[in-house]
């Protein structure tokens, strides 16, 4: 039997190293499915319950392993499905590849079946590279561009093949004028600023009293350099959310994550620096980093078209985050006067007795800060971390203690909902030795998490080590919005949009072959986690928690507490309890454990 262009497509992946796919079948791509097959499992088709699920993945695939995502799509609602997790992998720059299926070309134009324009719709979440097959000598060089684009610019790319095209014989470019010849792979330069800029930027550090770091996901890969850069410089260090992983948050002079979801010790370190180094990250709220004028600036990004547009820096170094630290280092003077360095570490030092008090207090029924407090210390060395969007997200970023070896991510700029388990998969894919953990808000849950659910009993038998834990926080409120209400336009609760149905997670969890543990009291949160923690196959941990445990923000403006007492007084239906929890994790600020 000849090849077809589908065969042919299905192994020049295999020639850039594709080891899975995470898609949904239709009959827009029914000959990429047989090539798929026809592969005899070279390549993992990974079935999902939805595409959103798909695109979530290859971009947990991307952020994870740190090389190209796959998802493929049929035509039509296929394609369309896809879009929401592609433009997480895009706003997040990570690389991944989209295939998807269109209808045969002598349809296209004629309004027909499942007929939509995807060159166009797919115009701006793939912009680097998008380009449909219209005969299968252009397979190759598609391929091979959307990969390289796709790895090079760190985006999203797409490739439209009709299915008539699939079916169609392979066919080798022609030597002649009018073709293309591509090749397979891409290596990573060597990217570095000019020796005058870093002896620019070392001068203006070397000057600096007060130097505050803040890394993002861009750090990810240069944690001793970070940590070496900080020693020398006296400086502390915050993280953005994406870069939560890349060094550790049990070292003294790493004050945590950053704006509305950070510290207090992130906000002091930024409020009061006199010079600021930001690496890799593209951390966008202005409210949260020094006013103009405050700090000297240095920068550093591998995409110029980042640099200087958060703050006016001063420096701005277009280059590898590692390879720049490094070549920079040899430039700066260490800090003799550790007094900034020793009031950094006393306020973190208290922040973690603030956190721990504001956990053990009590709530209707449980506190969420209390299980994430209680999960932290006990989380495998090497376990792999996924948030959804919400309030999960608060407890996240600031209760969980990151470890050396352990991995975490979320959506960052696109902050959407959903895709705390897909990423979660994609990564036991990806590292079926190490534990997932899940941590995902009841709203996400019974948006897209539930199928997902579905998607681990199909797989979980196949992986290495089973052990995989998806924490919900069932608090029936889609609660950060409800808390953005209050806090931020001065609204009380609008219960019609924000309370959800009783769903039973743990229950439905059992119904599918995995283990499913419920908690509803306090005095049960340390014993669930165990259990769970050491568990022999998928875990879904069902916590009941309080919708009226405020996340505080690192520093409560005038607008913000004139909003929330503008909630109170217009009728919320929490006002009680919201007035009585807010009180508690007040004092615990001031007087933690007192």
């Amino acid at each position: 039997m000849s090849k077809t262009a589908s065969d042919y497509l299905i192994s020049r992946l295999s020639a850039w190293g594709v080891k899975r796919i995470f898609g949904y079948p239709g009959d827009g791509i029914n000959g990429l499915m047989g090539a798929l097959n026809r592969m005899d499992g070279a390549i993992d088709f990974i079935q999902v319950r939805h595409e959103e699920m798909a695109a979530f993945m290859a971009c947990g695939h991307a952020k994870f392993t740190g090389t190209a995502g796959v998802c493929m799509a049929t035509s039509g609602p296929g394609a369309i499905h896809l879009l929401n997790g592609l433009y997480d992998a895009k706003m997040d720059h990570q690389p991944v590849v989209a295939i998807i299926g269109q209808q045969a070309r002598s349809a296209l134009g004629g309004s027909y079946q499942q007929e939509v324009d995807l060159i166009s719709l797919y115009k701006d979440v793939a912009g680097a590279y998008v380009h449909m097959a219209s005969e299968p000598g252009q397979v190759r060089h598609l391929v091979d561009r959307a990969f390289r684009i796709a790895l090079a610019e760190r985006t999203v790319t797409c490739i439209v093949i009709p299915n008539d095209v699939q079916e169609l014989d392979a066919e080798e470019p022609e030597r002649k004028h009018g073709t293309v010849h591509s090749g397979a792979g891409y290596s990573r330069p060597r990217m570095l600023p000019s020796d005058a800029d870093l002896q620019r930027a070392a001068d203006l550090l070397n000057e600096g009293k007060k130097i505050a770091m803040l890394i993002g996901a861009g750090a990810f890969g240069a944690a001793a350099e970070v940590l070496e850069t900080a020693d020398v410089l006296g400086a502390g260090i915050a993280k953005a959310l994406l870069g939560k992983a890349v060094i550790p948050d049990d070292l003294p002079y790493v004050t945590g994550s950053i704006g509305l979801l950070g510290t207090k010790p992130s906000w002091d370190l930024i409020m009061e620096c006199d010079t600021l180094l930001m690496v890799g990250s593209g951390f966008p709220y202005s409210e949260f980093l020094p006013k103009e004028g405050q700090a000297k600036g240095v920068q550093i990004d591998i995409k110029g078209g980042m640099l200087g547009i958060r703050y006016p820096m001063d420096v701005n170094l277009q280059g590898d985050s590692r390879e720049t630290l490094r070549a920079l280092m040899p430039l700066l003077k260490r800090k003799e006067d550790r007094s900034w360095r020793e009031q950094i570490e006393k306020e973190v030092a208290r922040w973690w007795k603030v956190l721990e008090a504001r956990a053990m207090n009590s709530a209707k029924p449980i506190n969420p800060q209390r299980v994430y407090w209680e999960l932290s210390s006990r989380l495998p060395d090497d376990c792999i971390l996924t948030s959804d969007s919400g309030s999960s997200a608060n407890w996240f970023a600031r209760d969980i203690k990151i470890r050396k070896g352990m991995m975490a991510s979320l959506s960052g700029n696109l902050a959407t909902m959903c895709p705390g388990v897909p990423y979660a998969i994609a990564a036991k894919f990806a590292y079926p030795d190490r534990m997932p953990v899940a941590l995902v808000g009841d709203g996400a849950m019974q948006m897209l998490g539930n199928n997902g659910l579905i998607t681990i009993a199909k797989y979980w038998e196949r992986w290495k080590d089973p052990r995989f834990l998806i924490l919900v926080l069932n608090n029936r409120d889609l609660n950060q919005v409800t808390w953005e209400q209050r806090v931020l336009v001065g609204d009380p609760k609008f219960d019609a949009s924000q309370d959800i149905p009783e769903f039973p997670y743990a229950r439905y969890a059992e119904l599918l072959g995995l283990e499913g543990i419920r908690v509803e009291e306090p005095d049960d949160i340390v014993p669930a986690l165990e259990q769970a923690l050491s568990a022999h196959r998928p875990v879904v941990l069902d916590v009941v928690t309080d919708p009226n445990v405020p996340p505080l923000p690192p520093h409560i403006n005038f607008e913000q507490a004139k909003s929330f007492v503008l909630s109170i007084l217009k009728g919320d239906s929490g006002r009680g309890d919201m007035i009585r929890q807010a009180y508690k994790d007040v004092i615990e600020s001031y007087l933690p454990g007192k």
